[in-house]
């Protein structure tokens, strides 16, 4: 969710981004994740990363360089950074949040689901992209889609093959915890923000016709 625009976040909500995604602080609880979650988050991460691939297709090198303004990111630019956070978050939910200890709740599942796929990807609420996350023109285009693609899949090998996604939460920016499967949806939620943002840059009338 994290955008090229200087303007509009607070040093504070910048702060609390940073520290959600760094995992501070994660807790436990426990509840169960049906097959038909599963299955619908499979299909979610596979609709997004088509998306991400159907908006950047075919694309010159000029069209994947070109910055509608110069604090806005570029097709490629913005390209990479979906790669960087699909990394990022994949590691952070299998490397910390799934080492918590389990535990139980009431937490409201199906509403905080609903919320992670309503709010990441709307584009009228705006952030900074953390440092590790900001574009560095460090792959080409293709590179970066080839990394993009083989990340996506592991992303899903992880959401099919891993237990207990329920039973793992860490803080977030939406203002309250997301356990592991919520984070997943984060990911896919994350990619769909960004193809917006592609498909904003494509609409520019200064955008190159070829």
């Amino acid at each position: 969710m994290f955008d090229s625009i200087q303007g509009g976040t607070t040093m504070k909500k910048v702060a609390l981004l940073l520290s959600a995604l760094l995992f501070l602080g994660c807790a436990a609880f426990g509840q169960a994740l049906t097959q038909a979650d599963r299955e619908r988050s499979v299909k979610y991460l596979q609709q997004t990363r088509d998306g991400v691939v159907g908006a950047t297709k075919g694309l010159s090198e000029a069209q994947m360089k070109f910055k509608p303004a110069p604090d806005r990111w570029s097709v490629a630019e913005t390209l990479e950074h979906i790669a960087l956070a699909e990394d990022f978050l994949l590691q952070n939910i299998s490397e910390k949040i799934m080492k918590a200890p389990p535990g139980s709740t009431d937490r409201d599942t199906a509403k905080i689901d609903a919320m992670v796929l309503a709010m990441i990807p709307d584009r009228s609420h705006k952030a900074q992209a953390p440092p590790p996350l900001v574009p560095t023109s460090r792959w080409t285009p293709a590179e970066t889609l080839d990394h993009f693609l083989k990340s996506r899949a592991k992303t899903i090998g992880f959401l099919e093959s891993t237990p207990d996604l329920r039973n793992h939460v860490a803080d977030s920016p939406l203002g309250q915890p997301l356990d592991a499967y919520e984070w997943l949806l984060f990911i896919g939620a994350h990619s769909e923000r960004h193809t917006k943002q592609i498909l904003e840059v494509k609409a520019d009338p200064n955008f190159p016709k070829n």
